[in-house]
């Protein structure tokens, strides 16, 4: 009997034990999990962006650019993003010199006279095309490129030399530090230099202008045709398509860059990245009228050498 009372306390003793046992795992799971959300709570906190970010540069980037610069930072509230035009060559001096975080050319840094390209990280984030753009009343949709360098140098100074109207021609150019200027004298006028005319930067202006001058020609990127206030001139018979930039048909087109000056760092590496990204590439900058890098079936290096990839 004696023997018996022993076993069931040895029972009830073992029972006890166990219990506690259990308790104390209880707990220490418990301080485990509450551990683990203070950790998570914490990195969430250390990951929240914040800050501001200066862009300038490329008139016929705004655009896009700034329309990214608006879904990041709604994603990201904290974060304050001013994006500026004022041509290629302002952006590449004011990262350069470290006034801005991001520089937008249209041009490579190479080719910019002044502008200590070494210094400076070249981040291509998107394709543009860009074409010569009349006064709907000009009435014409194509030009042999032949006859677009005259136009533009001023050995055709009527349009019906070209089968157009009885109109004077109105030259509107870009200034000399304009990235859209660089492009389209270099592939669209072979590197002829334009007559004197109109002078504008802002694409804006330059398509209004366009659109409120009879006669008048210049030259805009593929995202301004955007309605028939101006037309776009096919090339030699290639129109001035996405299809025909990406397959190397259509001559004129440029990388979009975005310069930093050395490597990309905290937000504005977060941003260069945001413009890579699928969203950014395969949707915002197509619905903008810019071309995705990824689809392009040939490549340029500085100096505007074409090859296949």
């Amino acid at each position: 009997m004696k023997r018996l009372k022993n076993l069931s306390l040895l029972t009830i003793f073992a029972a006890v034990m166990v219990f506690m046992a259990a308790c104390g795992g209880g707990t220490s799971t418990d301080k485990s999990a509450s551990s683990s959300e203070k950790s998570t709570t914490k990195t969430e906190e250390k990951n929240e962006l914040s800050g501001s970010l200066s862009i300038s540069g490329s008139s016929a980037m705004q655009p896009l650019v700034a329309a990214a610069a608006e879904e990041f930072m709604a994603a990201n509230p904290k974060v304050d993003i001013q994006v500026q035009a004022g041509g290629s060559g302002t952006g590449l001096s004011q990262v350069a010199e470290g006034s801005v975080q991001i520089g937008n050319s249209d041009v490579f840094a190479e080719e910019k006279e002044g502008i200590p390209a070494d210094q400076l990280v070249d981040h291509k984030v998107a394709v543009v095309g860009m074409t010569a753009a009349v006064n709907p009343k000009v009435g014409i949709k194509d030009i042999k490129k032949d006859d677009l360098i005259k136009v533009f140098t001023g050995k055709i100074t009527n349009w019906k030399e070209l089968g157009g109207k009885d109109q004077k021609i109105v030259l509107v150019n870009r200034p000399d530090s304009s990235g859209t200027r660089a492009v389209f004298n270099k592939f669209a006028l072979d590197g002829a230099t334009p007559a004197e005319g109109i002078t504008e930067d802002s694409s804006n202006t330059v398509k209004k202008i366009i659109n409120e001058t009879d006669g008048a020609i210049g030259y805009l990127a593929f995202s301004y045709f955007t309605d028939d206030s101006v037309t776009p001139l096919s090339i030699d018979g290639v129109e001035p398509t996405a299809e025909n930039v990406q397959s190397g048909k259509f001559p004129v087109w440029a990388y979009e860059h975005s310069y930093t000056k050395g490597e990309a760092t905290d937000l504005a590496k977060e941003f260069l990245d945001y413009m890579m990204s699928e969203e950014i590439q395969n949707k915002l900058l197509q619905d903008q009228g810019y071309l995705p890098v990824t689809k392009m079936e040939v490549e340029r290096d500085a100096k505007g050498n074409q090859s296949n990839k």
